[in-house]
């Protein structure tokens, strides 16, 4: 499965690559995966002559304990230059423990420094309706982890939706394709200068 993941990187890494490992807001859930944020990141960086190609990792569903477990792999395969860190959303809505999750996101983070690779965190909220305690936490969490790990952040993936029904499927928990694009936006405000350096 990884394999196919990483076709995009047979060339002998010509260009270097930016490595995209989330969960299913990066894997284009439910609308044509050429429609998703990370596939218009490609065409963003075509347009602007940014010499990158865009390796997506993503899997839907994935807890950052899964990402923890899979980074190693992805990094071996797509050897990035830079990796934007999206997990913690599955987390979250299972209720995981906030220290667990922290703690797998520093892992995944700390593995992707010792391999070179420069690293974005992106940022996720909870709903109101899991508690003050619980939501604050977990929102907290992300800064404290690029804090920690002095890295990139984008303190939340969503950010411009908020209450904006129409922009979700019926889940209410994933963009529709017309949203995407300020998913890109909220992402490229961080991503743009880790590109200059």
């Amino acid at each position: 499965m990884l394999a196919a993941l990483f076709a995009a990187c047979s060339l002998a890494h010509a260009a270097p690559a930016i490595l995209v490992f989330g969960d299913s807001l990066s894997a284009a859930y439910g609308i044509p995966r050429e429609s998703g944020w990370v596939a218009l990141l490609g065409g963003r960086l075509k347009q602007r002559h940014a010499n990158y190609t865009v390796v997506n990792a993503s899997v839907s569903g994935e807890t950052t304990a899964g990402g923890a477990g899979r980074i190693g792999e992805a990094l071996a395969q797509a050897r990035p230059a830079i990796v934007i860190v999206e997990l913690g959303a599955n987390d979250g809505l299972r209720g995981l423990p906030v220290a667990e999750m922290k703690a797998n996101l520093g892992a995944i983070v700390r593995a992707c420094k010792r391999s070179g690779a420069r690293v974005l965190v992106v940022g996720m909220r909870l709903p109101p309706n899991y508690g003050p305690q619980y939501t604050q936490a977990f929102h907290r969490a992300f800064a404290e982890v690029a804090r920690a790990e002095q890295v990139s952040l984008v303190p939340f993936l969503l950010e411009g939706l908020d209450d904006r029904r129409e922009l979700f499927q019926q889940d209410d928990l994933h963009p529709v394709a017309q949203a995407q694009g300020v998913l890109l936006d909220n992402v490229w405000r961080k991503l743009q200068p880790m590109l200059r350096r």
